[in-house]
């Protein structure tokens, strides 16, 4: 499976991994990055309202738990745990960019190997 990503967040991803931000450890720069290689890059009006990009809000749901969490995809800027803003750059935002409601994804979290699946995607 292949992350479907605008042009308009690749370039702005791109932007930020290649500006070195020292707030940013090389672990989450490389995994975006690898995820950003593999992805197929497509105009805004290309990418369908289903899919998780930038600013996107969706819910998602740990398989084996069952336990869903409600988050906002941001810029690492604009992470707030508190309005449920993840990064793009966690495990949890690297392994969601790009793909869409319905999908099940293998995440890789510190706490261990997980299977999410999408179950709803909202622009915002």
């Amino acid at each position: 499976m292949k992350p479907i990503i605008s042009k308009k967040d690749y370039n702005v991803l791109q932007s930020i991994i290649t500006g070195h931000q020292t707030n940013l450890s090389t672990k989450e720069t490389n995994g975006l990055k690898a995820e950003l290689e593999k992805a197929e890059i497509v105009n805004e009006n290309e990418v369908d309202s289903k899919t998780i990009q930038l600013n996107t809000l969706f819910e998602v749901e740990d398989i084996a738990t069952k336990k869903t969490w409600n988050l906002i995809l941001t810029l690492p800027n604009e992470v707030n745990i508190k309005e449920c803003k993840v990064s793009v750059f966690s495990p949890f935002g690297v392994a969601l960019i790009g793909f869409s409601e319905g999908m099940t994804i293998e995440c890789k979290l510190p706490s261990g190997s997980k299977k999410l699946k999408i179950l709803k995607v909202n622009t915002k």
